[in-house]
């Protein structure tokens, strides 16, 4: 079966014209601008829990408390935050945002999580075989925590027909490594209405 030639240059025609109306456009903006397109997580809600629970940690009794018995700044590690949403949420993109609102505090002192802390000591012992003597880093410098951060975020969603209701909490502990002891407990909540 041969195709008509007119109806070839239509078809042709119709693709052009329809590639032509789904042409994607890209705008550059402020990465501080508050866009919420899906109703999901997302960097505003990341951004401003970790601003919120750090002030909220900066601001109890217990860095009071450490820094007149030890006269000096705490040193701690924000350790695993547990995803345990009904979406997938990078959990180290918060925990970046936290350990920068404390290192920005200059009231804390944070030391790198445990994965990152063996790269570092490879790096070390490398140096000790092929750096020069004078540019090694030492052995047993390192900074030891004083408290460990750890937490989850959790999710409800409420939805019926084309509306739902998005129910994040957000729940930090920061632990006394020594000791065990929970020293603070915080907790964010998040809730958005999306229609659609």
């Amino acid at each position: 079966m041969k195709i008509p030639q007119s109806l070839y240059f239509v078809f042709i025609f119709t693709s052009l014209l329809f590639s032509a109306c789904t042409k994607k456009q890209v705008t550059r903006i402020d990465p501080n601008e508050q866009i919420d397109l899906s109703g999901r997580w997302n960097d505003v809600d990341s951004r401003q829990v970790a601003e919120k629970m750090t002030e909220d940690a900066l601001e109890h009794v217990w860095l009071k408390n450490f820094m007149f018995d030890q006269d000096k700044q705490p040193v701690m590690i924000v350790g695993m935050v547990q995803n345990k949403t009904h979406e997938h949420i990078d959990a180290q993109t918060f925990i970046k945002d936290i350990e920068k609102e404390f290192i920005q505090s200059q009231k804390i002192r944070i030391v790198q999580n445990s994965t990152l802390r063996e790269k570092l000591r490879q790096e070390r012992a490398e140096q000790q075989e092929f750096a020069s003597p004078d540019t090694q880093k030492k052995w047993g410098k390192e900074l030891g925590a004083d408290f460990m951060m750890f937490g989850n975020i959790n999710s409800i969603v409420d939805q019926e027909g084309k509306r739902k209701v998005v129910y994040y909490q957000v729940n930090l502990e920061l632990a006394d490594i020594e000791t065990n002891e929970l020293v603070w407990i915080g907790e964010k909540k998040i809730k958005k209405y999306v229609k659609n």
